[in-house]
């Protein structure tokens, strides 16, 4: 680290991704690399990227699908949320488009009624669902939460 440069938290990207036919599902990975487990499609920004293409590359990249984003649904900032290490992330709503096929680091890809909550989800992904549930409802974003919490 350089002097004079602060530490700070690393930056991802996470995408609710809803399915071109059927809006009611949406795209969850199973991960291949740890934390293990099914998850929202997403990953670190890379220097000097913008964060609608790293949403964008990160869709592509495991699910081989191209998305339209939508809105950002929120930001995620819990020091808690991962357990690698304090990484903030920014969540787009999007509408995949193409043929959906596990590939880099998804494992497997499954279409979820985001409703289910027999589903186990990595990180704080079943907050982020919850949020896009009262999204699609009522047309709010995540709310803002005190300490991320």
């Amino acid at each position: 680290m350089n002097k004079g440069h602060p530490e700070t938290p690393l930056l991802a990207v996470d995408l609710v991704i809803r399915h071109p036919a059927n809006p009611g599902r949406v795209l969850v990975i199973e991960r291949r690399n740890p934390p293990a487990g099914w998850a929202l499609p997403g990953g670190f920004v890379d220097r000097g990227e913008p964060v609608e293409c790293a949403a964008r590359r990160e869709a592509r990249e495991e699910t081989n699908l191209d998305v339209r984003l939508e809105v950002l649904l929120g930001v995620y900032s819990d020091p808690e949320r991962d357990p690698r290490g304090h990484t903030v992330s920014l969540v787009y709503v999007a509408r995949g488009e193409g043929e959906a096929r596990a590939q880099d680091d998804a494992l497997a890809l499954r279409w979820l009624d985001p409703e289910d909550r027999k589903q186990a989800l990595a990180f704080d992904h079943r907050r982020i669902l919850d949020d896009y549930l009262r999204f699609r409802v009522a047309g709010e974003v995540a709310p803002l939460r005190n300490g991320g919490r």
